[in-house]
């Protein structure tokens, strides 16, 4: 895995253990994720949840993201983001904090300086150790939801496996869908008449 564009264009990131349920965004979908949110990125405050290696986020910085939140719950996956943030030079733009996104998340609103954040980023595992199916995105995004992390105009990206189904809290509107193979990546704001 590499940055794409940016600041650190081309430079490598460091994976975890082949052994942990984590899937990294694969370079074709993080090549169009921010083809699609380029306007957004510079200077924009983002959560990364699920973060696994890191990938999303280290490009966000390499590409100007202020700050990025970075949250998962596996402390090889932790380590590993502090490995990458010192690799990169970007420690002094990351906070990254271990976490479980399945329980209530009112205690990342201050990391945004109780602001919110600009973009959110989910990448759920799709699947466990044992190759079975995971839904954790429809309970993430209603924690989401209901802490009010996302910014006025800000976004949440949501990547998940075809078959997964969800619904969306009454707070967000889906407004955008792209398919790469057996992945779905949806993009959600606040619905109009809610801010």
């Amino acid at each position: 895995m590499r940055i794409i564009a940016g600041s650190a264009r081309g430079r490598r990131i460091f994976s975890v253990s082949k052994n942990l349920p984590v899937k990294p965004i694969s370079d074709r979908i993080k090549q169009s994720l921010f083809d699609i949110i380029r306007p957004r990125v510079p200077a924009a405050i983002m959560l990364d949840l699920f973060a696994g290696t890191g990938s999303v986020s280290l490009e966000a910085l390499s590409r100007g993201a202020q700050k990025t939140v970075m949250v998962d719950r596996e402390p090889a996956c932790i380590k590993n983001i502090h490995r990458n943030l010192a690799h990169l030079g970007f420690e002094d733009r990351a906070k990254v904090l271990k976490g479980d996104i399945l329980r209530p998340l009112d205690w990342l609103l201050p990391y945004s300086d109780n602001e919110g954040y600009d973009i959110i980023f989910m990448g759920p595992p799709y699947r466990d150790q044992n190759n079975k199916m995971l839904a954790f995105s429809e309970p993430a995004l209603k924690n989401v939801a209901q802490a009010k992390l996302l910014a006025p105009g800000g976004i949440v990206i949501l990547q998940t496996h075809k078959s997964e189904a969800f619904s969306i809290p009454d707070e967000f509107e889906m407004y955008r869908q792209e398919k790469y193979g057996d992945t779905l990546v949806h993009f959600f704001r606040y619905k109009t008449n809610k801010g």
